[in-house]
């Protein structure tokens, strides 16, 4: 199975995420990229609690965003989430962050999949994607 190429979802600004002018603190922003590879990896099948609990952590390695504009109190907002890279043990994906037609953040994420000891390891794509019991 290949994966869903790209995931959007839309979502409001919630008040606890901005600082006291109203603006988007900039540490919210990777909670949203969160947000996205959760949803897009559901969108797939994939069942992340399933494969947490079969060994296969995944962890952030790099991370990186070019802020553009703001995000506000109360902006409806709209991520797309996509993969650009699957290798047998990492992942990278890049969101792109508007309210309307404005590109508010670009960002990329790289992620390594790695045992409860922290070896990097191995994942299929039947785990990844939810297909198959390992």
């Amino acid at each position: 199975m290949l994966p869903i190429e790209a995931h959007d979802i839309s979502f409001r600004v919630r008040y606890g995420e901005t600082d006291p002018m109203g603006i988007v603190h900039h540490a919210q922003y990777f909670a949203y990229f969160e947000m996205g590879r959760m949803e897009l990896f559901r969108a797939q099948g994939g069942d992340y609690r399933d494969m947490e609990a079969r060994g296969y952590l995944m962890v952030i390695v790099r991370a990186e965003c070019d802020f553009k504009k703001p995000a506000r109190f109360d902006d409806v907002l709209m991520l797309r989430t996509r993969v650009l890279k699957l290798s047998p043990a990492k992942l990278e994906h890049e969101y792109t962050l508007s309210r309307g037609q404005e590109l508010l953040a670009r960002a990329r994420t790289v992620l390594a999949c790695i045992t409860r000891d922290g070896q990097v390891q191995r994942i299929s794509e039947e785990v990844l994607f939810g297909q198959a019991t390992v």
